[in-house]
């Protein structure tokens, strides 16, 4: 499995929207991501990566942890609800979200439309994880029907930047 790639050298980088890497994400958060910024794309001494994510509505990012990781979140547009360590906050365009290493956390869209926002990682290794769970998109494209998860994808997660997925796992209808 090619989880991690060479890094890019050190300089500056500017890229437009049709330019990044993109990949539609398969159920339970369908939608798709784009990565601007990660170590492959551009050298840096600390490496992080940052992208956007949008997720359908009705889709959510399952409950999960980054034990090695801080991840900042900024809501662009739709709406929704992060849930964080069982607590649910509203998500809507403005809202930041800051989770340190080890904090249990999903992102569910409630709402009517695309709920969009803005992700940073530290360090970096989110990008890998949509780029091996994922297909590649392209400006333009057709939205796919929604697909699976690849069957090894608690294999990718734990290669990449998640912590063991939790046992008692929280269900988003739930929430």
């Amino acid at each position: 499995m090619d989880v991690k790639r060479k890094a890019a050298e050190i300089g500056v980088h500017v890229s437009g929207p049709r330019e990044r890497e993109s990949y539609w994400q398969p159920v339970p958060a369908n939608g798709y991501i784009d990565v601007a910024l990660a170590p492959h794309i551009v050298g840096m001494k600390s490496p992080f990566a940052m992208g956007t994510q949008n997720v359908a509505p009705g889709g959510y990012v399952r409950e999960h942890t980054h034990e090695e990781n801080e991840e900042a979140i900024f809501v662009i547009e739709g709406t929704g609800r992060a849930v964080i360590d069982g607590a649910a906050h509203p998500m809507e365009p403005g809202t930041t979200i800051f989770l340190p290493m080890g904090v249990r956390h999903m992102f569910i869209n409630d709402g009517s439309t695309d709920l969009r926002w803005m992700w940073l990682i530290l360090p970096n290794g989110l990008e890998d994880f949509f780029r091996l769970i994922g297909r590649p998109r392209s400006q333009g494209d057709r939205v796919p029907s929604n697909f699976p998860r690849p069957d090894n994808v608690l294999e990718i997660e734990r290669a990449t930047v998640f912590g063991a997925q939790p046992d008692d796992q929280r269900d988003p209808g739930a929430l």
